[in-house]
């Protein structure tokens, strides 16, 4: 009886993770350059269990089989395939139609500078000429942050990322992509920076000036994943609600005996 009440327990923690996943999806749904997350469940590992001798048996101790010991979350993965671009009117927003990433200088809390990688192309630029995100990280060139001259009447960025102003090449676009992207780790909702292990590959994509890659998560598809994992939850939650009466029901017997 308690092992059932601890497979429902698993149950509906397992649930409530993957709720929060879906939400914090749903909650990213606008967002330029989100890329959805997923989750696989998998089982604690079995545990061999044992009869004890009994007075029902005259022998001693023998393994009966495998015990399941509920479920948990096995992997939170992440969905990299690009969303759709949409046409903008920013002189300055940029879309990677392909694969790979925008370099960024961010700065951490500690005050170290170091590259970040995001598919977020809603950049602007400061009064200084320098390119940003909406957090201030600079935007990188081959030849480090891009700077375009203040007093710029015309920006011109082709497909494979040079930047013109007033038709003077200024820098090209560094744009990078991984072999493995399990060696990537998210840092915020769109960046993301990489892990011991992580290699550099060209990348495949162009640039396309006055567009935007908005997120790639399915809201229709999400909202469906949220009603089954609602009535996984339930289901689990009435399964400790029956254990539950049970057990109140034999102790009350024993009482009574």
């Amino acid at each position: 009886m308690v092992k059932g009440l601890y497979t429902a327990y698993t149950g509906m923690a397992n649930e409530q993770k993957r709720l929060d996943i879906i939400a914090n999806n749903l909650a990213n749904s606008a967002t330029v350059g989100y890329k959805e997350e997923n989750a696989t469940n998998q089982s604690f590992d079995h545990l061999l269990t044992i009869k004890i001798k009994d007075e029902s048996e005259a022998f001693n101790d023998r393994p009966i089989g495998n015990m399941s010991l509920g479920v948990k979350l096995g992997e939170v993965y992440t969905n990299y395939g690009q969303g759709s671009l949409r046409q903008s009117t920013g002189t300055y927003h940029m879309a990677l139609d392909g694969k790979g990433f925008f370099n960024v200088s961010a700065m951490d809390k500690a005050g170290n500078v170091g590259t970040k990688y995001t598919r977020n192309g809603a950049f602007t630029m400061t009064k200084d000429g320098q390119i940003v995100d909406e957090d201030g990280n600079h935007l990188m060139g081959e030849g480090g942050d891009i700077q375009i001259p203040s007093n710029t009447a015309n920006i011109v960025i082709d497909e494979n990322g040079a930047v013109m102003a007033d038709g003077n090449y200024i820098d090209t676009i560094l744009i990078t992509d991984f072999e493995d992207y399990d060696y990537l780790m998210k840092s915020g909702d769109t960046m993301y920076q990489t892990l011991e292990g992580a290699v550099e590959i060209p990348a495949d994509a162009r640039v396309k000036q006055g567009f935007t890659e908005q997120s790639n998560v399915n809201v229709v598809s999400e909202m469906v994943e949220m009603i089954s994992v609602t009535r996984a939850y339930e289901a689990n939650q009435k399964v400790i609600q029956s254990v539950d009466k049970t057990l109140e029901l034999a102790a009350n017997s024993v009482g009574k005996v």
